[in-house]
């Protein structure tokens, strides 16, 4: 049973993942498989490699600077601030920052993001 809480987030926990960016989880724990949430940074230029979460839905709060977001059969798409890209499980997604600054995201994962989760469809790794 979850118990009422205040987690309180260090500076520097921000780590490179393979997926092509970096993140900070805020809040990733076995005690609560209901959900985990990260901000994701991509850095400008960068797309993120395309990969899919297999039984997660993920969606993504966009917090700064502008991406362009690919998922499943959906046309590409421009996202900015205050928009919400809802990812079901098992479909292709990747993002890229067409802006001139970072890209920042939260990445609201249910039920929780594990890495046994994540899968790599990219091209180039197949």
């Amino acid at each position: 049973m979850i118990k009422p809480q205040i987690i309180n987030k260090k500076t520097d926990s921000e780590y490179y993942f393979e997926e092509r960016c970096f993140i900070t989880e805020f809040w990733n724990s076995p005690s609560d498989k209901e959900v985990s949430i990260a901000r994701a940074r991509v850095e400008p230029g960068v797309t993120t490699r395309r990969h899919r979460l297999k039984d997660v839905t993920e969606r993504y709060v966009i917090l700064e600077g502008k991406g362009r977001v690919e998922v499943g059969e959906l046309a590409p798409t421009e996202v900015y601030p205050g928009d919400v890209v809802i990812i079901p499980p098992g479909t292709p997604q990747r993002i890229t920052n067409i802006g001139d600054s970072d890209l920042k995201f939260l990445a609201i994962c249910k039920p929780r993001f594990t890495h046994s989760a994540y899968e790599d469809i990219d091209s180039d790794n197949l």
